[in-house]
């Protein structure tokens, strides 16, 4: 029996977990901060549900398809957006909502694209563009926590709308032409070229390349317009980039994405939508890309407390560390192991407890970055 992953999944421990757990925790509290609640919804939906009318989209076809014992067709959640249509049902407006969790996809593994990744989602339902500005708010809050700054790019899917009409681009052909126009980051532009051309619409790209002063034409550029300015009172720059599609059909407004450097891949996404009637708009964050962003780790600092056959003191001296709000952990054995321990777990500092130690009421502390001791009196 082997006990390796499957293909695209993982684990986490040690470090890397640890710079997770701060990260969510960064997320949560910005989220919280904005005045998001916290959702959590099934990882096992009906694939009837799952796929909804989005069944040709790219994301959608990539879903994990399962069958339970009374041979329902179900499905991994993709995504958190979908089960919005449900758990905004008789809430208030506007129903902002974050959620954090694992997603599923059954697509081809590279570098830095998982099967299996945690989302991290903020939605607004009930929103108009001053919403869109507060979400990326959001974005640039979390980032500029992490150390990371970001590149915004927005565009409109009514702007591009009417750019493929001014294009003579077919109305049945349209879907297929954003979907074509959203792979420009991913394929070189003489590929996204050719596949244009055979839906007769490569004329598109040229509009792009215009300036922004020929959009002025279009009634939808306003939007742009305003969601820029926006965004500049929250003090943030948000790039106009008319090629941005973004490949999910349901969303009907302003798409964003944001990249930064040294990573190729997008690092949060999203955009404006309509759910039950309802304008709606949210983004995502993929945690697993975060961490590739940012050397973020767990600065507090954590006590070793190593029992020198003087367990009971041992551990009463721990719950005293634990009642003040410290971080500490038991460890029963010889002086050197416990050193060599503290070193491999990244324990700031180790206090010894033996004979001498509880009759004196002085307990040695080592600090294990500057080897320096110094007494701790209970």
């Amino acid at each position: 029996m082997t006990t390796e992953t499957v293909k695209g999944f993982r684990d986490f421990t040690g470090e890397e977990a640890v710079k997770r757990a701060e990260i969510r925790k960064i997320l949560v509290e910005t989220f919280e901060k904005y005045g998001f609640e916290p959702a959590e919804t099934p990882l096992v939906e009906y694939e009837e549900f799952v796929k909804g009318e989005n069944a040709n989209d790219e994301a959608v076809s990539d879903v994990f398809r399962l069958k339970d014992k009374g041979e329902r067709n179900l499905a991994l959640r993709y995504e958190f957006t979908f089960q919005l249509k449900r758990i905004m049902q008789n809430k208030k407006l506007p129903y902002k909502r974050y959620q954090i969790g694992e997603v599923f996809r059954d697509e081809p593994v590279s570098a830095n694209r998982f099967r299996q990744i945690t989302q991290c989602d903020v939605d607004i339902v009930g929103s108009d563009l001053r919403d869109e500005a507060e979400v990326l708010a959001v974005v640039n809050d979390v980032l500029k926590s992490i150390g990371v700054k970001p590149i915004i790019l927005i565009n409109n899917r009514k702007l591009l709308d009417e750019i493929l009409k001014d294009n003579d681009v077919k109305d049945k052909d349209r879907s297929q032409v954003l979907r074509e126009i959203d792979k420009i980051d991913k394929l070189s532009e003489n590929e996204v070229r050719g596949n244009l051309r055979k839906l007769r619409a490569e004329n598109v790209l040229d509009s792009f390349k215009k300036g922004e002063e020929c959009f002025s034409k279009f009634e939808n550029y306003k939007d742009v317009i305003s969601l820029i300015e926006y965004c500049r009172i929250y003090g943030i720059k948000a790039q106009f980039s008319p090629s941005l599609a973004r490949g999910l059909s349901y969303y009907n407004g302003s798409v964003f994405e944001v990249k930064a450097e040294g990573i190729k891949e997008t690092i949060v996404a999203g955009g404006s939508y309509i759910f039950n009637g309802v304008q709606c708009t949210g983004l995502s964050f993929g945690l697993e890309r975060l961490c590739l962003l940012t050397n973020i780790k767990d600065e507090k600092e954590k006590f070793l407390v190593v029992s020198l056959e003087q367990d009971k003191e041992a551990i009463k001296l721990a719950e005293k560390l634990r009642e003040k709000g410290e971080t500490a952990s038991l460890l029963y054995g010889k002086p050197s192991k416990a050193l060599e321990y503290a070193n491999s777990c990244n324990y700031n500092k180790v206090i010894f407890v033996g004979q001498n130690e509880v009759k004196e009421k002085k307990f040695k502390i080592k600090d294990m970055k500057s080897g320096k001791e110094s007494l701790l009196k209970i």
